[in-house]
């Protein structure tokens, strides 16, 4: 046998010897450690979101010729996001600034609380009034008798009214009133021979401060041919203007000594109001004037007469809400179609970042980061825009009552002179994390579709 016969057999060679530069590591094993013992830096343009994907996210949003469609879909959506976002602010600053008006007015006339006995007629009310006066967080108690009446002018016109009697001090102390006076003083009230009368009221009837107002009560003296209206007239010592034209078209204050004489009510009261120094807070206020009254009494308070009113805003103003953010809704929309187009578009871009070392996660990132950039300044856009609205609300208001030769926000039909904006942090937040996050998600779903393209798909034709 020859000495080749004995050699063993050399053994096969690999068919495929690994290349110089690939990596032979399973995927998922760790790092290995350099010679000194540490593991190798992670890349800066791994992390997430780091300055190679803000870059690249960045270079999608610019606009280029061949890619103008897709940049107007872009700006329609940051137009549509950013008007959404501004009409919600400006609505419900309005909102709550009629609310915010509603409430300081109506509550600038009528009390907190009212009081009413149960037991008899409300004879001792001065007391009583003393003593609710003392009570911790009640800035005044005043005694009141009120009643319907037909007054008319000297030129023979009539409308219906709300007598008030009121001491004259009490009425001075109604910022409301004694603060609002457009014409004459309450220095005949405190005489007790004028009457105070609303502005619209004044034009209505013509009749100025010094004019002669005559009353005519339903209730009136009992004769032997029946009842006869009890007719008077006063002079008019002062015309006040509270802002809501209900109340300045149909009530008069009257002092309480007259008002008792004039409704047939001598030595007594028929209820008291008070006024608290926080009205959202009067249920706890309500055992303590209990306590002080001394006797049966019937406490009501401003939510109670106002409860369909209020309830009625409310509602309203969340309906509006719910409405409105259908708007920012469509330009969200806007934003997964025009992502949509551009992954489309950056296919090929799109194979070679991944073919690059680019993971799918980063591709993800590029294109989330692009569509909510656009959410992001079009929500911060209409926010600035929805806040110089809100500040300069009135001159806007007339400007388009000039412009459209009409009275836009009829103080006949809105109860205020003016319209009115209170910007509430909390909603403004509120507004602006549901524009961004509504933005946020309808980022994902195109994002998504990005990260998952086949590189060898998207460059087999190219």
């Amino acid at each position: 046998m020859s000495a080749a016969s004995t050699d063993p057999k050399p053994a096969k060679a690999s068919a495929t010897p690994p290349k110089a530069g690939l990596k032979t590591a399973s995927k998922g094993a760790p790092p290995k450690e350099t010679p000194s013992g540490d593991k190798p830096a992670k890349s800066a343009s791994s992390r997430a979101f780091s300055t190679f994907e803000r870059l690249v996210a960045w270079r999608y949003l610019r606009s280029r010729r061949k890619e103008a469609f897709i940049s107007v879909i872009a700006g329609f959506s940051f137009i549509g996001i950013m008007l959404g976002v501004a009409t919600l602010i400006i609505v419900m600053a309005v909102m709550n600034g009629f609310r915010t008006e509603l409430i300081s007015r109506i509550l600038g006339i009528n009390g907190h609380m009212i009081v009413q006995p149960l037991d008899g007629p409300l004879d001792n009310y001065a007391d009583l009034a003393t003593r609710f006066s003392g009570i911790k967080g009640v800035t005044m108690a005043i005694p009141m008798i009120e009643g319907q009446t037909l007054a008319s002018g000297p030129g023979g016109a009539g409308t219906g009214a709300l007598v008030r009697g009121v001491r004259a001090d009490d009425l001075l102390k109604m910022k409301s009133i004694s603060d609002h006076l457009k014409s004459g003083d309450l220095t005949g009230y405190a005489a007790g021979g004028g009457v105070a009368i609303g502005s619209r009221m004044a034009d209505q009837l013509g009749l100025q401060a010094g004019s002669t107002i005559t009353l005519v009560a339903p209730e009136g003296d009992v004769t032997p041919m029946g009842v006869n209206p009890r007719v008077k007239s006063y002079t008019v010592s002062a015309i006040f203007e509270i802002g809501m034209s209900e109340y300045d078209a149909s009530i008069i204050f009257m002092p309480l000594e007259e008002a008792q004489l004039y409704f047939n009510a001598e030595g007594i009261a028929q209820s008291i109001e008070l006024f608290v120094e926080k009205p959202d807070l009067v249920d706890s206020l309500r055992q303590p004037v209990e306590e002080a009254a001394q006797r049966q009494v019937l406490i009501s308070d401003w939510r109670d007469r106002n409860k369909t009113f209020f309830s009625a805003l409310q509602v309203e103003r969340n309906v509006m809400f719910m409405i409105l953010t259908l708007i920012v809704l469509v330009a969200a929309l806007n934003i997964v179609s025009g992502l949509i187009m551009l992954v489309k578009d950056k296919g090929s871009d799109i194979a070679i970042l991944r073919t690059m070392g680019a993971s799918s996660g980063a591709v993800m990132r590029i294109f989330f980061m692009t569509g909510a950039a656009i959410g992001i300044v079009g929500t911060l856009a209409g926010v600035a825009l929805g806040v110089v609205v809100c500040l300069n609300i009135e001159s806007i208001r007339q400007f388009f009552s000039w412009i459209s030769g009409t009275t836009i926000f009829n103080p006949e039909l809105y109860f205020l002179s003016q319209l009115p904006a209170d910007m509430n942090l909390g909603e403004t937040v509120a507004v602006v994390g549901m524009a961004i996050g509504l933005s946020f998600l309808a980022t994902i779903f195109p994002a998504w579709r990005a990260s998952r393209l086949d590189p060898v798909q998207a460059l087999r034709y190219e």
